[in-house]
């Protein structure tokens, strides 16, 4: 029903949009500079779980919907494109280090709250929104039909994507907490790195053809 060129196409697609580093993999950091690894991973899992709901949700709800309209593809493609833009300008705009200052660092973090918090953060994150209901449509083949089952095994593969890129984020973080904390500057450089890519991205959205 999914074929090689789908998966492909699809991941390649979502692994560019998800390494950029944005709401999610920032929380994680923070969270690994803070607390260290086991709080950073708690993080990390309530996220992706939260980013699980989104991709359920778009999948119920766009699946009729694209399978009628190409209409929808082109609106869902270009919005998706310009908030990208957006969000990038505005990562440039207000980039600041990721820091973490001993004193403000709360007592205690339990892992079950770290999952909440995680949590929230992934359903949350319009990173989600942009990568299922905008760049995960224009991956469906319309001609074999079932698009909200193509749409749930796309995104699954994001997904799994996108637990393991935040897993590696959160790791390195934790081990590179003194590195970090040294340089606030350190910070600012990553957001705009992220702030272009996401820029970067979205203009190739733009400029990508109409879905069949």
């Amino acid at each position: 029903m999914v074929t090689t060129h789908q998966m492909l196409g699809f991941g390649l697609a979502a692994f560019i949009l998800i390494a950029i580093p944005g709401p999610s993999v920032v929380f994680a950091i923070s969270r690994a500079l803070a607390y260290g690894r086991a709080v950073a991973l708690a993080t990390v899992l309530g996220n992706s779980l939260g980013l699980l709901v989104v991709l359920v949700l778009v999948s119920v709800g766009l699946g009729a919907i694209v399978s009628k309209s190409i209409v929808v593809f082109t609106v869902l493609k270009f919005a998706g494109a310009a908030y990208l833009v957006w969000l990038g300008v505005q990562a440039i705009r207000h980039r600041k280090g990721i820091s973490v200052d001993g004193a403000e660092v709360a007592i205690s973090m339990t892992l079950p709250r770290a999952l909440r918090q995680g949590f929230v953060v992934g359903f949350s994150n319009p990173k989600a929104f942009l990568i299922f209901a905008a760049l995960l449509p224009q991956f469906l083949d319309r001609s074999e039909g079932h698009l909200q089952v193509q749409m749930l095994l796309l995104g699954l593969l994001a997904f799994v994507i996108g637990l393991c890129s935040d897993t590696v984020w959160a790791i390195t973080a934790s081990q590179l907490r003194t590195w970090f904390n040294a340089s606030p500057g350190r910070g600012r450089k990553l957001g705009a790195i992220g702030g272009f890519s996401m820029i970067g991205l979205g203009v190739a959205i733009a400029a990508t053809g109409r879905p069949d």
